[in-house]
């Protein structure tokens, strides 16, 4: 004879978080050992690729890691920026074809391609374009002499891509920091932390387009013609670097002027003399919450690096899919 049927009744409640807690503990957890028997030369094989590609073509580093901001902030870090509407042949353009995505530099994507084909070759349809898009990012940043890190691995990639996705989700360059640091708190990301990302910005570069209406036709400014937050002189030499930019949209100018090529703090030292490139990098100087935080990097390098290391793990657990949340897709340019 069964139980009666009040006492199923309660017992039904520690039944469901019974199955409840079995299904988290058998839920994927990101892990840095997570491909160490189905693929353990991984890390090694993405080194590799990278910093071949790496030493080809210089611009590859700076353009892994915007990839790999634009692609966590957009539905979580699912590799669905990577998709190319060329691969498509029906349906929604993909992230890539949103208009802020446009700009996002071909090697980056080309960086990724080849570390999957690699991977591909030695251990067929195991490893994710998502993870293999986080350990590029950080082997990088390496590269140029940032920090080194561990990156927990299990990532799925995503089975869909859409351009309308993106619209909200990725600062803009004339933002405010206050804007900014509601948008990565909607991430699950703190003011310390935005600001130790920013500092990506040591390294690469921005279209004239970005910042032109700093430097072109500034109103407000006592007839300066220029953003007064811009050191006159760096003001003036943009202006004459950037002159035919409508004609050409791909002029661009180094983030960091001091020291473009190097994974370093210089960046925060800019921003109190008026040469930091973006309107956005001004106003983590203006803005008391972040500003404290520019300060402590400006003259602490480990302090930078150690928060930076801690920042890019964080922003490599946004959103992500395990399991059967996601895909490991064949191609990374493609849903297929």
């Amino acid at each position: 004879m069964g139980l009666p049927l009040r006492r199923r009744l309660l017992l039904l409640p520690l039944a469901l978080l019974a199955t409840a807690a079995c299904a988290a503990a058998a839920a994927p957890r990101l892990s840095p050992n997570y491909y160490r028997r189905s693929c353990p030369r991984v890390e090694r094989i993405v080194s590799d690729v990278i910093a071949a590609k790496q030493r080809a073509n210089p611009s590859t580093a700076a353009g892994t890691l915007r990839l790999f901001f634009h692609d966590c902030f957009v539905n979580g870090c699912d590799a669905s920026v990577l998709v190319s509407p060329l691969s498509l042949s029906s349906g929604a353009p993909p992230e890539r074809a949103a208009e802020i995505n446009l700009s996002l530099p071909g090697d980056a994507f080309d960086a990724v391609v080849r570390a999957k084909a690699a991977l591909e070759a030695a251990c067929p349809g195991v490893v994710s374009c998502a993870d293999i898009l986080a350990l590029a990012a950080r082997d990088l940043v390496g590269i140029l002499g940032g920090p080194r890190f561990p990156v927990a691995l299990g990532r799925r990639d995503s089975r869909r891509s859409d351009a309308r996705d993106v619209e909200g989700n990725l600062a803009r360059t004339n933002m405010s920091a206050r804007a900014m640091v509601r948008l990565f708190a909607g991430k699950g990301l703190t003011p310390r932390e935005m600001v130790a990302l920013a500092g990506a910005h040591t390294v690469g570069f921005s279209h004239c387009g970005e910042f032109a209406h700093r430097i072109y036709g500034y109103r407000g400014a006592g007839g300066l013609g220029h953003d007064p937050r811009l050191n006159p002189e760096f003001a003036r030499a943009l202006q004459r670097s950037c002159a035919g930019y409508r004609s050409d949209p791909t002029v661009s100018i180094f983030n960091d002027i001091v020291t473009p090529r190097d994974f370093d703090e210089a960046y925060y030292k800019n921003l109190p003399h008026g040469l930091g490139l973006l309107a956005s990098d001004a106003a983590l100087w203006e803005y008391p919450p972040t500003r404290v935080f520019a300060e402590r990097y400006a003259g602490n390098r480990t302090a930078f690096f150690e928060d930076f290391a801690s920042a890019m793990q964080r922003l490599g657990a946004v959103g992500v899919k395990t399991g059967r949340q996601g895909v490991v897709r064949r191609r990374c340019d493609a849903l297929d």
